[in-house]
């Protein structure tokens, strides 16, 4: 009876059996890490007769909600709802009442038994049926809610999603243009005037500059809120929330109030003039003094405007407060997490996260909480402060891109999840399985697998609370974008969960309402009038690029992976006209430390790869795919002669280096993104997937500053071959 309920539950909870991994292997998952990962998500799979109360509990609970929680359908679709009622009472009449989210009602009337029956269960004698009924109304885009009414008494209430077939793409790229632009890591960049790591500021700088040279979008990194009282947790993609920013990309000097004495006696004095310029010099970004010297100006400034403004009834206090009304319980979140991480750690307690924090304050909803944010008043005022300067000085730069008519503009990077500590999971729990962490299996970016740390939502609480998350997810990154990346977009139809403490190769799949997640997607992308592009590299199952591509997402085209069977590279001709092409990607060596093979050695000293069989079969490989770089260049007369063609005796050159971005650009895909890295000429790698401490992560700095860049010749007469190009290669 066990097995068998175990294997309900594990078709229940959408647990993959078998998949294909990276290179086409039928693979299995094995029986005990199915029995883990419905533990992980709360089934006490160690005692039969527990889980089986829990079973029917689960079935039994739902069976007595006349409703689902929530439905998503597309516009232009029929408008079916699944209505569940014991059977005495399926053959009245109903009435389905629709408040739009604008306040316009709409009703229908029907007889649960006119429908289709679809479904039929006992509970305690008696019986269930479920109908699945036509509403018969025409509802606009948006989020509405449908209250089931006998005789105007309410039985329930279910969201409504009304979204578009596809996501949003701006005119220019309807037309036919095929664009270009540049992805940064937004902290690497160097200019004359930030404090050692790159800021709002220098991103406007890069838009307009990259503009003027014909660029159409500039990409970022996850610049989601990391944690203010841990600086050195520097990872883009393992942040506190991914709702907020992080601070440290604020710059300081163009917000009002930093010009008053109070502030300028602290940003001149000695010693932090010392730190300052140590900072800018640094090699790789400093993160602890960056965030030191931030916060004391920051606090200057805001001590400044707190009693100019913000204590009075001025304009700027009804912004401030339309902001924070704006951002509800989830921007109160996160300034409490980061106002009581600080304050643990001044105290010397744990503070890491909230698994360690005293147990008082091991949630959000705890009193303790509630009577901290009550004496720390003025201190969570600051951080939602900080927030908002984040969210001004980023709507400032995104201004900028508009202003100079870049057909995309700024896009932003969405992260998988967030850390194990974060302020998201604390603000909510129930949402997340904190006893598991999400992955990958082993393919060619992480040949031992990859556990990232980042706890995954449970789709049937997702499921439960009506999506909202999601939708404030999607909606907070798409604000002040003309795109959004979504890294692994693979989460929207499945996951690699691994049970904590287990390995990477110990985990499984886990399905996710991949139908109703793009649904959503879609509408806010319209809303926002961002598009989407979404990173499907890794073991990719064929069907769901086919289904990303039909809901308008871009697909990712990298030049190092599109590969025939011959091992010849695919022509960037070739490529899916609704993609992004590009070189390499963060999780990548550049273009020189590819060639040169700077990240096989990396992967050596770091102990990557299994054994010393694996890694010569990978410098073989590498020898045998750079000639066949060499064959494709020289063969669409990509680089000239200067090249050679054979590759015992070619390095990487400028010459190589920009005739490989220059072959991109001749290619199908209506976007092209290429990396600043790659412009410099730079070797080392801004990340090492699979590793932590072993590496300097999300810490390496361009090695030009952007003024420098921008006067460059070379780079300049780069950025114009490839905008003539692009136009030529467009419709």
């Amino acid at each position: 009876m066990t097995a068998s309920l175990i294997e309900y539950l594990v078709e229940y909870r959408g647990i993959e059996s078998n998949y294909n991994d990276a290179w086409g292997k039928p693979t299995t998952i094995a029986d005990a890490t199915k029995e883990k990962l419905l533990k992980v998500m709360g089934y006490d799979v160690d005692d039969s007769i527990a889980l089986q109360q829990q079973a029917e509990d689960e079935a039994n609970q739902s069976w007595l909600s006349p409703l689902g929680p929530v439905q998503v359908i597309r516009s232009g679709n029929d408008f079916h709802i699944a209505v569940r009622l014991p059977i005495e009472l399926v053959d009245d009449e109903y009435e389905a009442v629709v408040t739009t989210e604008h306040g316009a009602t709409l009703g229908c009337r029907f007889i649960p038994i006119d429908g289709q029956l679809t479904n039929v269960v006992h509970i305690e004698d008696i019986e269930f049926q479920e109908y699945v009924v036509k509403i018969d109304v025409s509802l606009p885009l948006g989020y509405h809610s449908l209250s089931l009414q006998a005789d105007k008494d309410e039985l329930a209430r279910m969201s409504i999603i009304v979204a578009p077939q596809s996501c949003y793409k701006p005119q220019a790229i309807l037309d036919g243009q095929k664009v270009w632009g540049l992805s940064v890591q937004l902290y690497c960049l160097r200019s004359e005037n930030n404090w050692g790591i790159g800021d709002f500021s220098d991103l406007a700088f890069l838009l307009e500059s990259a503009a003027k040279q014909g660029a159409q979008f500039v990409g970022l990194n996850p610049i989601h809120a990391l944690y203010p009282a841990q600086p050195d947790v520097c990872s883009p993609y393992g942040p506190s929330s991914r709702r907020w920013l992080n601070f440290i990309y604020i710059d300081v000097t163009t917000i009002e109030g930093y010009e008053q004495k109070v502030v300028q006696d602290i940003v001149n004095t000695p010693e932090f003039l010392v730190k300052l310029s140590k900072s800018r010099d640094a090699e790789l970004v400093d993160y602890e003094t960056v965030t030191g010297l931030k916060l004391m100006a920051l606090e200057a400034v805001f001590e400044y405007q707190n009693t100019q403004y913000l204590s009075r009834n001025t304009k700027t206090n009804k912004a401030f407060k339309t902001f924070i009304t704006g951002g509800g319980d989830s921007l109160l979140t996160i300034a409490v997490y980061d106002a009581l991480q600080e304050s643990l750690a001044a105290k010397g307690k744990p503070s890491w996260g909230w698994p360690v924090f005293p147990e008082e304050f091991s949630d959000f909803d705890r009193p303790a909480v509630k009577a901290f944010i009550k004496k720390h008043k003025k201190r969570i005022k600051f951080f939602m402060w900080l927030q908002w300067q984040a969210a001004m000085q980023l709507e400032q730069a995104n201004q900028v891109a508009i202003n100079n008519n870049m057909s995309i503009g700024l896009y932003r990077d969405l992260a998988v999840g967030v850390s194990e500590g974060s302020a998201e999971i604390w603000g909510n729990k129930d949402l997340y399985c904190v006893n598991a962490s999400v992955g990958a299996p082993p393919d060619e970016l992480g040949p031992l697998g990859q556990t990232w740390g980042l706890p995954p939502m449970d789709p049937e609480k997702l499921y439960q609370q009506q999506y909202q998350p999601i939708i404030d997810l999607f909606r907070a990154n798409m604000h002040a974008t003309g795109a959004l990346r979504i890294d692994h977009v693979m989460a929207l139809l499945r996951l690699w969960w691994v049970s904590k403490g287990d390995n990477a190769t110990e985990g499984g799949y886990v399905y996710y309402p991949v139908d109703d997640l793009l649904g959503i997607l879609a509408l806010e992308s319209h809303r926002n009038q961002s598009m989407v592009i979404g990173e499907d590299l890794g073991t990719v199952p064929p069907e769901i690029r086919e289904k990303l591509a039909e809901n308008g997402v871009y697909s990712y085209r990298v030049f190092f992976f599109e590969q025939a069977k011959d091992g010849g590279f695919y022509s960037p001709a070739h490529y899916p006209e609704q993609s992004m092409a590009t070189l390499t990607t963060h999780d990548m060596p550049t273009l020189k430390g590819y060639w040169n093979c700077y990240d096989l050695e990396l992967g050596k000293e770091l102990g990557l790869y299994p054994n010393s069989a694996v890694l010569n079969e990978l410098y073989n490989s590498r020898h045998r795919n750079k000639q066949a770089i060499l064959n494709t260049l020289h063969g669409h007369h990509s680089v000239t002669e200067e090249v050679g063609n054979d590759v015992n005796s070619v390095g990487m050159s400028r010459a190589l280096n920009f005739g490989m971005q220059l072959h991109m650009a001749g290619g199908s895909s209506e976007l092209l993104s290429l990396q600043l890295e790659d412009w410099l000429e730079m070797d080392k790698p801004v990340n090492i997937p699979g590793t932590s401490d072993e590496y300097p992560n999300w810490r390496r700095k361009l090695t030009q500053d952007l003024q420098c860049i921008y006067s460059d010749e070379a780079l300049n007469r780069l950025a114009l071959d490839l905008t003539e190009i692009r136009k030529r290669v467009s419709i």
